[in-house]
């Protein structure tokens, strides 16, 4: 089975790549570009952190019109990184831009790197987003392919505690585009207080 792995070179998608190679799943890891300002930082993680895990290296999908026309703090420099964080349309085009890489390279399923419902702050992260965007694939490609997220039913807690005990390390989990992780966004605001958590 070939599994279409939408990746950034954070901790969930990493986490999420690593779990589906130890179940002997063929990966075929994505990279979208979407015009996100952290790009560069994000696809050097990925490509770094694939390589260390024996992971296969990402491709890259280039949809960077769509953060310059759709601005939100993940795309825009002038608004809060934080605040302004929601990017509407983003996972739905995530997983479109994966299916069709699914359809063409004939795997069956795609992955995205989402954490429990609970902890979930945008309508795009939900479990009922995932199953109408599955219907709205199978629909488009007219074919069955799966949407899958093997993460939900973990907490990021959960997750950086797995990671720890698999030797990830060296992600980018932060969406601004400085040489070091921000410690304001939505990001990496998560990732503190799992880390605090998990002690």
């Amino acid at each position: 089975m070939s599994l279409v792995t939408l990746v950034s070179g954070g901790l969930d998608s990493t986490l999420m790549s690593l779990l589906a190679k130890e179940e002997g799943i063929d990966l075929l890891p994505l990279f979208v570009d979407y015009g996100q300002l952290c790009r560069d930082q994000e696809l050097k993680a990925c490509i770094a952190v694939h390589q260390n895990l024996g992971l296969p290296r990402p491709a890259l999908m280039s949809l960077r019109g769509f953060g310059e026309l759709i601005s939100s703090g993940l795309t825009d420099p002038r608004m809060r990184i934080n605040e302004d964080a929601f990017l509407p349309g983003r996972n739905l085009l995530f997983l479109l831009a994966g299916a069709a890489y699914a359809y063409q390279h004939g795997a069956r399923a795609v992955a995205i790197g989402l954490l429990s419902d609970k902890s979930c702050i945008y309508p795009d992260q939900t479990t009922e987003f995932l199953e109408k965007t599955q219907q709205l694939v199978e629909l488009t490609m007219g074919r069955g392919i799966n949407i899958v997220a093997p993460l939900m039913t973990f907490t990021k807690t959960d997750v950086l505690r797995m990671a720890r005990n698999k030797g990830i390390s060296c992600t980018w989990s932060c969406h601004a585009s400085g040489d070091s992780p921000c410690g304001l966004c939505v990001s990496c605001t998560e990732r503190i207080n799992a880390t605090d958590e998990s002690r």
